[in-house]
């Protein structure tokens, strides 16, 4: 007999029986305010199990390209470049009020050395701005930037190589907040999220316009500053390019031999033992996916480029003040991150002081790929779907 199906609670996932959903609201009432449990996330992975898998792929529209140009900026150090370029895409028509302000817009941001282009996929876009998807693009204004140093936006391999001005994460929002603010003449946003850097900057977004948004969505990060071995191995990536004798104080004109290390070192962190375990059972089957698929991997790098997207993070530390953030915020990680390891419990300690914060922790399962669950949204897309609703002006 189908089990009697009951409203959802507050970033409780629709589609929760009565048992499940009692269970759900439980934990969260017996932990201190802001805890959300493993064992909750576990009961969703058993539900989309029993319900058949998670949400399949559909049509989604093409995106709208578009690129901004901000003519003089000033980035947080002083050093200012001129025609700083932003390229964008876009799903979707923005709708505004009576007043004129906008209503139904959507901040996506990328991770550390990726683009608009890992959102438009099947995976992601098929899920989410689909018709009947979460961020259905027939309903929501969605933009998504290539943020300062990355993708078609002004970044150091353009020509200005080492030259090019030292960026960080707060002077990475200050242009995207432009591009929305004068470029596209969007006031609000009904969400913010993020992935990975896009992450840590949602956390951001909510303490630096916390008027700004309804509601935030980081994914795969941790609201410290970037410290301890997720420090070091950036420390590490970086010392590999800029200390190799090929790097030539930026000026190469082949990629120094340190890009293959540093390339290496971003597979192992992203990747997920358990899944790869499963692809790669043997010694020989892993000996081919390392020739034929890693070792072609660093031409799609440039070492100024990965140099500076690394050290970008060393403005990160939105801890001190987690307390200004106004808006439903709910934080995912998954149990299998490598980058943001669950035994440190950092966000379960942190989201306390969010006053509107809760957090979700996916289990490790055949359906999550370590860091890269970020962007899988067949996982957790019944989160958004609550979020949402539980924000809704």
């Amino acid at each position: 007999m189908a089990a009697r199906r009951l409203p959802p609670g507050p970033y409780a996932p629709a589609g929760l029986s009565r048992r499940s959903l009692l269970f759900s609201r439980r934990n969260w009432s017996a932990r201190r305010p802001g805890g959300v449990t493993l064992k909750i996330a576990a009961l969703v992975f058993l539900i989309l199990l029993l319900s058949g898998g998670p949400a399949r792929a559909a049509a989604y529209p093409p995106p709208a390209d578009g690129t901004d140009t901000i003519p003089k900026f000033t980035f947080a150090d002083g050093e200012t470049l001129a025609n700083l370029r932003l390229h964008y895409i876009t799903f979707g028509t923005p709708q505004r009020d009576a007043k004129g302000h906008t209503t139904n817009a959507v901040l996506i941001l990328h991770g550390t050395g990726g683009s608009t282009a890992q959102f438009v996929s099947d995976t992601f876009a098929g899920i989410l701005f689909a018709p009947g998807g979460e961020l259905d693009a027939s309903r929501y204004f969605i933009v998504i930037p290539d943020e300062i140093g990355h993708g078609r936006s002004s970044k150091p391999s353009d020509g200005m190589h080492a030259r090019f001005p030292h960026y960080g994460y707060h002077d990475q929002i200050a242009a995207t907040y432009e591009l929305l603010k004068v470029g596209l003449h969007v006031d609000h946003m009904r969400l913010v999220m993020g992935t990975s850097m896009g992450g840590m900057q949602t956390w951001m977004w909510g303490e630096l316009h916390p008027e700004f948004m309804d509601a935030l969505m980081p994914l795969a990060s941790l609201p410290i500053a970037i410290s301890g071995r997720n420090r070091i191995w950036r420390d590490m990536i970086v010392d590999d390019l800029r200390n190799d004798p090929g790097y030539n104080g930026g000026e190469y004109k082949t990629e120094p031999d340190g890009l293959k290390s540093a390339v290496d070192m971003l597979w192992v962190f992203g990747s997920a033992p358990l899944y790869d375990q499963t692809l790669w059972a043997t010694g020989n089957a892993a000996d081919d996916y390392f020739r034929d698929r890693i070792l072609t991997r660093v031409p799609n790098y440039d070492a100024n480029d990965m140099i500076y997207q690394f050290e970008s993070s060393r403005d990160y530390n939105p801890e001190p003040l987690l307390g200004s953030i106004t808006a439903p915020l709910l934080a995912i990680n998954s149990a299998d991150d490598q980058i943001n390891p669950p035994e440190l419990r950092i966000v379960e300690r942190e989201i306390v002081n969010v006053k509107n914060g809760r957090f979700v922790l996916l289990p490790i399962g055949p359906a999550t790929r370590g860091h890269g669950t970020h962007t899988l949204p067949a996982i957790w897309h019944e989160y958004l779907a609550s979020l949402l609703a539980a924000s809704k002006p």
